[in-house]
């Protein structure tokens, strides 16, 4: 395949946007030193991840679920590394953790909407 176009992805992937999702997915992949499914030749990652996904050989679910499993996996502390929490002195950062920490347990919006206020000043 000279060169690959949406039209080329789309049998293989439901909408543009998940293609997005799942070739940036494959390139993350192919960046961990996974092989591609297709010949490299000199061409970028993203343009092997496309042809990956055109080729109609790579198991696009596969790349899905990899996908979704890379939004859902905290990271964690291994064991002798420093913790991943951040903890701050300053008490103003601490003021503005503890007031996420509560808009979050009850559901209400952190931030106001900026278009909100400039419609009713007119």
């Amino acid at each position: 395949m000279a060169r690959t176009t949406n039209s080329d992805t789309l049998p293989y992937v439901e909408s543009r946007y998940e293609l997005g999702m799942l070739a940036s997915q494959r390139v993350r992949d192919l960046n961990g030193g996974a092989e591609p499914v297709v010949d490299k030749g000199n061409d970028k990652l993203t343009v092997v991840a496309l042809r990956d996904i055109a080729s109609g050989k790579l198991d696009v679910n596969a790349v899905r679920h990899e996908f979704v499993q890379s939004y859902k996996d905290a990271p964690s502390a291994v064991d002798g590394e420093a913790s991943l929490e951040v903890g701050s002195e300053d008490p103003l950062l601490r003021e503005i953790d503890a007031e996420l920490e509560s808009a979050l347990a009850t559901d209400e919006p952190v931030i106001e909407d900026a278009s909100d206020d400039s419609a009713s000043e007119e």
